[in-house]
């Protein structure tokens, strides 16, 4: 049988669910690969194993016969990445086949501090980061400073280059930020520490790649976050420092952009946001309150609570045009089974006119979201197993969902379950 590339990619501002489809989709893949980002994903999984948050280790890990890869376009702190490969085992599943690749960049200490301090100052514009050092980390890569985890088994390069990017960073540090230096000898320890216990799982993955697309494997390409946090096509300066799209995927896995064949979009049946930036059907209000903790929004990554809105098709149809979604998957439809109803927007009202298209991010701050309001259902869609199973309203809303973004449904979820997801 051939093999398929599959993407996917939230299409709201991360905090879709895309776990949990990838949990799914996994069972019948060869290779699961995260492609960018880092520590900063939260990525949560319900299956025989128990329950994770996964910020690292890609969701595939937990099919026994799926090779799992940390792609070259990831950042990774190779201690978080220790720790959550341990406790993942201590549930009893099987973590050998995780594999990072040597061209993707390490995330060192002074990452972490320079990424607290430097949101801190950015004031009105502050991004509202999970304090993972994955901004400073990619700052690093494109300043062609930062350390690769092929460096990590090299001491001699490694000596040589971290003593001299410990030294720009410890002048930022100390005399900009008031903070403590670093130890460059400490830090070199440690990281030819990380090597070695990393060892048997750094690889070039060109080899694996060119093999699995050349025996038809079924790969799965994992993205975090959302195109509007893309750090060219998201709400910039509110975006991440990387590309969670499907073109960002063909980059940081190595596979070329006509070998993918399908991308799945993950949208809520509403929307949430962590951190700062424009979100123009955001609740301020006891229904924003309710959601919330109907849908248990709160970080997998941060803890911190979610800020909790409607539907925003203007934004999701955006996502996806970005992409060149496929197909999409509504999650969490019934987090708004008690509802009465439910608006869904349309489109924008901006100074007078009405706009359907995303403007730039100062503008989008402004807009004020022009709705159309379904009747809900009012019933549970916990007992359903197929799409024909839920009620009518909830069918016409995922229909007119559909409808507006452009993209057909690919599945829906009603739980945190791998039952919970029904297929279209």
């Amino acid at each position: 049988m051939a093999g398929s590339v599959t993407v996917v990619v939230g299409t709201q501002w991360g905090d879709e669910g895309k776990g949990k489809l990838v949990d799914i989709l996994s069972k019948d893949a060869d290779l699961c690969m995260r492609f960018q980002g880092g520590g900063n994903a939260g990525h949560t999984v319900v299956n025989e194993f128990g329950e994770f948050k996964l910020h690292l280790v890609p969701c595939g890990i937990f099919n026994a016969g799926c090779l799992c890869v940390m792609g070259t376009g990831t950042v990774v702190e190779p201690q978080a990445l220790v720790d959550e490969l341990a406790t993942i085992a201590s549930k009893g599943v099987a973590t050998d086949k995780l594999l990072i690749s040597d061209r993707a960049h390490v995330v060192m200490p002074y990452h972490i501090l320079l990424d607290r301090v430097e949101d801190d100052a950015r004031g009105a514009f502050r991004v509202g980061t999970t304090n993972r050092g994955i901004g400073p980390a990619y700052t690093d890569k494109y300043a062609r400073i930062g350390i690769r985890f092929q460096d990590l088994l090299q001491p001699d390069v490694l000596r040589v280059k971290l003593t001299a990017v410990v030294k720009k960073h410890n002048a930022v540090l100390t005399h900009i930020y008031g903070q403590q230096p670093f130890d460059v000898e400490e830090l070199i320890d440690n990281a030819l520490a990380w090597g070695e216990l990393l060892r048997p799982r750094i690889i070039d993955t060109v080899p694996l790649v060119h093999k699995a697309l050349a025996e038809d494997y079924n790969i799965l390409l994992e993205g975090q976050l959302s195109a509007m946090k893309d750090i060219d096509w998201g709400s910039y300066p509110f975006v991440t420092s990387s590309s969670p799209t499907a073109a960002g995927a063909a980059a940081g896995a190595g596979i070329p952009p006509r070998a993918i064949d399908r991308i799945i979009g993950v949208a809520k049946a509403y929307s949430s946001q962590v951190g700062t930036g424009p979100m123009p059907t955001e609740l301020h209000d006891a229904m924003g309150d309710h959601l919330r903790q109907l849908g248990g929004e709160f970080g997998a990554t941060t803890g911190r609570p979610r800020r909790i809105g409607w539907f925003d098709t203007v934004v999701t149809r955006y996502v996806t045009e970005i992409n060149g979604c496929t197909d999409i998957n509504i999650t969490k439809l019934d987090v708004l089974d008690t509802l009465a109803e439910i608006p869904i927007c349309t489109g924008y009202r901006y100074k007078g006119e009405l706009i359907d298209y995303l403007p730039d991010a100062t503008t989008h701050e402004q807009c004020e979201p022009i709705y159309e309001v379904l009747p809900g259902w009012q019933q549970s869609t916990n007992n359903a197993r197929t799409l024909a199973d839920l009620p009518k309203n909830a069918r016409t809303y995922l229909d007119r969902l559909s409808e507006l973004v452009n993209v057909r449904i690919h599945s829906v979820g009603i739980g945190p379950n791998r039952e919970h997801m029904l297929m279209a």
